[in-house]
């Protein structure tokens, strides 16, 4: 028993030992399964990441070869275009110089032939030797004539295919009407209709000289006032002496007695007169007729060309005398010399429309060059008074300080007047230039004089007044007398005067106004005009004329501290952006930045449909591509180049355009030449760049600086209207708010008003009742006009008053508003100290440099009567 027991014990220790190694056994090969799927599935991962890496290099390596595969399609087209106008130029030259060979052949044989000819008639008998050589003769004639119709066609062409190529223009009396003043501007300034005008106009002077002098007649002489069209003779410079050598036969011939230019003008003057005419009066009406006339004429000269019978008014008159009565063609012949007598009377109509239209235009041309001469003249004036001022230069023509913002202001006036001097003598000549040294001797002269009189006019007012008052009087007289003849020098910022000295505002800006800003600066924030503002009110007050001439400071002390700060700051940033492209790391960022602002640039000066042509032709992801190659593609940088300022050329005015293209060309080639002579190292990709794109912003910086001077000079006679009083006051509503609430937002105006109320019928009252006690008006002079202060005077001795000129204004009639705001102004006028900013109402904010110069003249007529 014990045994057996035992051997169950065995088997059951046998089978339980058994189950425990196929246990064992099932949980490795669990886990070596489990591994074996782990490690295929991250095997299969694997494989992913890599494919998708493998696929997204693929796709870039794929797009940037497009990207490359595209730039250089573009310049294997631009290369085969190039190749195509060479290989077309060439052909066109190998033809000409073809057709020259085949007319000296032609002319050899012909020679040959007439030699032969006159040998055989020597050796032959008279009779038949002259029939013989009339016949050849007469062959050869008819052969050189129909040589010679032939080469008058292809290259001078007949009068009727000269009109014909006119009329095909679209410039006629109905379209000018109707075609906008910038496009018909651009049409009319495009060589092509140029070219085409000149040739026609050229062609009908030839035929109405000839058919004068066939009939025995001299026509009109008019070069009188031809030589008014062209610009006055200039001083030729050493260094130009030689140009005019070369075309002195091309200026001594006779002057074109149609020029094209102002055959034109007529056509722009008929369509749009208030566009080119600034003015209404008698010469422009005038003008406008004749040329009306002169462009119905043309046109009717231009049909009747066109609509003879096969081009009858240009025949010649041995084709008229070959038809006879007893001829089949009389009938045609007949109406032949019909269109001719009509062309000739048309001709001669045409003429004398010109001549009309010529003397009208000639005139108005005078007028506006001498406005405009006069114009410039006084800038010039400014600019002298406004250099001797800041620059303290004496009457010896010396300045107290030498420093170096001073000479640099000099420098800056001399350039200025320079290029109004060559204006002035474009305009003017030499006489222009006599006026201009003249104006300029006696506003020196004048301004000298002033200064010279003031010490005197000081000494003589400190014994009659009081020492304070003569102090504050001066002082101002002296500022005063700066002051009023330049108002921009009165408008320089506080940093400006710190740096040159201002010394005269500033004795004065410590006293004006104690009592009255001393109380109200701390209560109410200073609320200033706007930049709009101020130029609404200065084109109201028309002070300076057009206000879209006005310079921007250009010879004035702030104009070149502003030109200095910004020449610094320009170098500083284009500093800068040449560095980040410098190095083994190049940062191209900037570059890519500026080319996108050339681009938007453009966008908003351009046409609505020239912007999707801008965006392909200026790519910014494929010049990203390009640039971070590491390539340096200059000739893809210089497509962009090229093509922006093609753009800007478009987009600028006609008149500048062949001057542009002459610049445009010389930067070019400059930026060709550089990497040549740098060895197309990386410094000179640099300097390339940087001197391109910094040329094509400055293009772009003057085209908006034009844009925006003509939006002003068109928003000129807006404001002069109704307009710009309608927005001062809604700009002052804006500013101070309602009416109801004046009160409290102008104070300075609430007490100067209540500070008026006590004196005004006071004043009144005196004024009204000083007449009455004068001796009588033929024992004294008569009376001042009331020193010009708007007061009226009583009925009795307005006759004995004289009045001032037509155009002062209304006297006051002793309404109590009109009283109170005169005698308000003359109490702000007549105070002992300068009238400032802070203290002035706030009504009178924009225009209290106005009331500053009325009380400066004020005080210089106190002290004049104090002598």
């Amino acid at each position: 028993m014990r045994v057996e027991s035992r051997v169950r014990q065995a088997e059951k220790n046998r089978m339980e030992l058994l189950h425990a190694r196929l246990q064992r056994r099932a949980a490795l090969e669990e886990r070596t399964k489990r591994f074996f799927v782990q490690r295929l599935t991250w095997e299969n991962k694997y494989r992913e990441r890599v494919r998708s890496a493998i696929q997204q290099k693929r796709t870039a390596a794929e797009k940037r070869q497009s990207g490359l595969l595209e730039s250089e399609k573009r310049r294997a087209q631009v290369r085969l275009l190039q190749v195509q106008v060479a290989a077309k130029t060439a052909s066109n030259q190998k033809e000409t110089e073809r057709g020259k060979l085949k007319e000296q052949l032609e002319d050899k044989l012909q020679r040959a032939k007439q030699q032969r000819a006159d040998y055989l008639k020597q050796r032959g008998s008279p009779h038949g030797s002259m029939r013989s050589s009339s016949v050849k003769n007469g062959e050869f004639l008819s052969r050189k004539l129909a040589r010679c119709w032939r080469r008058f066609i292809t290259s001078r062409k007949t009068t009727v295919v000269l009109a014909r190529a006119f009329d095909s223009l679209g410039i006629n009396q109905q379209s000018v009407v109707s075609m906008p003043f910038e496009e018909l501007a651009i049409c009319i300034e495009s060589p092509t209709v140029l070219q085409t005008t000149k040739a026609l106009l050229d062609r009908l002077e030839s035929r109405f000289l000839l058919s004068q002098s066939s009939n025995s007649s001299i026509p009109e002489n008019i070069d009188h006032l031809l030589k008014h069209l062209g610009s006055p003779k200039r001083r030729i410079h050493p260094r130009n002496k030689s140009a005019p050598k070369r075309v002195g036969n091309h200026d001594s011939g006779k002057l074109s007695r149609y020029a094209q230019r102002i055959a034109l003008c007529a056509y722009m003057i008929l369509g749009h007169p208030k566009s080119v005419l600034s003015g209404q009066g008698e010469r422009e009406k005038l003008l406008v007729e004749s040329a009306t006339n002169f462009v119905k004429e043309f046109e009717l000269l231009v049909k009747t060309i066109l609509h003879a019978l096969d081009g009858a008014c240009i025949l010649s008159q041995s084709v008229l005398d070959v038809a006879s009565p007893g001829c089949s063609s009389y009938e045609e012949s007949s109406s032949i010399v019909a269109d001719r007598k009509k062309f000739r009377t048309q001709l001669v109509a045409f003429d004398k429309a010109w001549c009309a239209y010529l003397y009208h235009f000639v005139a108005w041309k005078a007028k506006d060059a001498k406005s405009l001469e006069e114009d410039l003249i006084q800038v010039a004036c400014r600019l002298e008074l406004s250099m001797i001022q800041t620059c303290k230069i004496t009457n010896e023509a010396q300045s107290d300080n030498l420093g170096g913002d001073f000479k640099a202001i000099q420098k800056q006036v001399a350039e200025d007047q320079k290029l109004l001097r060559e204006r002035i003598q474009h305009l003017g000549g030499e006489a222009g230039i006599g006026r201009m040294e003249s104006a300029l001797s006696e506003t020196r002269s004048k301004f000298f004089q002033a200064k010279k009189d003031r010490s005197s006019i000081a000494a003589t007012a400190a014994n009659i007044a009081s020492p304070s008052v003569v102090c504050s009087s001066g002082q101002s007289t002296v500022s005063e007398i700066k002051k009023n003849s330049n108002i921009d020098a009165e408008k320089t910022s506080q940093v400006v005067k710190s740096l040159f000295g201002s010394s005269g505002s500033s004795s004065e800006s410590s006293k004006g106004g104690k009592h009255m800003s001393s109380r109200l600066s701390s209560a109410v924030p200073e609320k200033m005009p706007t930049e709009n503002e101020q130029i609404v009110n200065e084109i109201l007050h028309d002070i300076h004329g057009s206000f879209a001439d006005i310079s921007d400071g250009i010879g004035t002390v702030e104009g070149d501290f502003k030109v200095k700060v910004k020449e610094t700051m320009e170098k500083a940033f284009w500093d800068v952006v040449a560095d980040s492209m410098r190095g083994d790391t190049p940062d191209y960022s900037y570059l890519v930045s500026l080319v996108k602002e050339v681009r938007e640039a453009l966008q908003e000066l351009a046409p609505t449909g020239w912007k999707e042509e801008i965006n392909d032709n200026i790519n910014l992801e494929i010049l990203t591509q390009v640039l971070e190659s590491g390539s340096q593609d200059r000739h893809y940088l210089g497509q962009i180049l090229q093509y922006s300022l093609d753009k800007l050329r478009k987009l600028s005015s006609p008149s500048k355009e062949d001057e542009m293209k002459k610049i445009h060309d010389k930067l070019l080639a400059e930026l060709i030449e550089v990497p040549e002579s740098d060895c197309r190292g990386p410094n000179s990709f640099v300097l390339s760049v940087i001197k391109g794109l910094r040329f094509t912003m400055e293009e772009l910086k003057a085209l908006k600086a034009e844009v925006s001077r003509a939006r002003l000079q068109l928003l000129e006679p807006i404001i002069k209207g109704s307009g710009g009083v309608e927005y001062l006051q809604k700009s002052f509503a804006v500013r101070y708010g309602s009416p109801s609430a004046a009160l409290a937002s102008l104070p300075s105006t609430a007490c100067w008003i209540s500070s008026m109320k006590d004196i005004v019928e006071e004043q009144w009252n005196e004024h009204a009742s000083s007449p009455s006690i004068l001796p009588a008006a033929d024992h004294v002079q008569p009376l001042v006009a009331i020193l010009r202060s708007g007061l009226a005077v009583p009925g009795q001795l307005r006759s004995a008053v004289p009045t001032a000129d037509s155009k002062a204004l209304p006297e006051c009639g002793g309404e109590r508003l009109g009283r109170l705001i005169r005698i308000g102004l003359l109490q702000l006028i007549s105070s002992t100290e300068g009238v400032q900013s802070q203290s002035v109402p706030e009504t009178f904010m924009l225009n209290w440099m106005r009331l500053r110069s009325v009380q400066s003249k004020f005080q210089q007529v106190i002290v004049i009567a104090t002598r």
